[in-house]
C-alpha cells in the first residue's frame, strides 16, 4: 500500500485520542513502545486489552473493548492478527462515532474490513506503524543515526 507522506502527515497531526487494541502491559512489546511513545508526544492513549481491563497504562484505565470507551476517539491503532480486524472494524464503527482513522500495524492488512471503513468515510492505513511514520516524517529519526532527507533545526 503506498499513502502520500501528506496523508500520513494530516493524520499523524491530528490524532488526540488513540484506542490501542492488543495493547501489551510489556514494555518489550512493540504495542506498549508505541502507546507509550504515542503518549509521550500528547495523544491520549486508551488501551483496549480485555486481559489488562482495569489497569492503568499511559495515563489511562485499560478497557476490555472499544465498545466501552466513553468519549470521542481519533484513530483506531490494531496490533491483532489481520483475521481479527473486520470484527474490530465493524466494532469501532458501531461505538465510535467521532473516529477518523483505523490505523493496522506492521504485518496487519485486511482490504475488506479497509473497504468497510473508507466507504463510511474513515481514513485507513495498513501495514505500517504510526510511530515509525511519525520519528520519519517530522525528523525524529535522525536522532538514531538515519537519514530522513528531512532538513530540520531541531537538535
Amino acid at each position: 500500500m503506498n499513502y502520500s507522506d501528506t496523508f500520513l502527515k494530516d493524520i499523524l497531526k491530528r490524532m488526540k485520542r488513540v484506542a490501542v487494541v492488543g495493547v501489551s502491559d510489556n514494555p518489550v512489546r512493540a504495542s506498549y513502545f508505541v502507546a507509550r511513545y504515542l503518549s509521550l508526544r500528547g495523544v491520549t492513549i486508551i488501551p483496549v486489552n480485555p486481559k489488562l481491563t482495569g489497569q492503568s497504562l499511559f495515563g489511562s484505565v485499560a478497557v476490555g473493548s472499544l465498545a466501552e470507551i466513553e468519549g470521542p476517539v481519533d484513530m483506531v491503532d490494531i496490533f491483532r492478527r489481520s483475521e481479527a480486524v473486520p470484527e474490530i472494524v465493524d466494532e469501532a464503527l458501531e461505538h465510535l462515532p467521532d473516529l477518523r482513522t483505523i490505523w493496522m500495524q506492521i504485518g496487519v492488512e485486511n482490504a475488506q474490513a479497509a473497504a468497510t471503513a473508507e466507504e463510511r468515510g474513515i481514513d485507513v492505513v495498513q501495514n505500517r506503524c504510526p510511530k515509525i511514520e511519525y520519528q520519519r516524517l517530522f525528523g525524529e529519526l535522525r536522532m538514531g543515526g538515519f537519514a530522513t532527507g528531512i532538513i530540520s533545526s531541531k537538535l
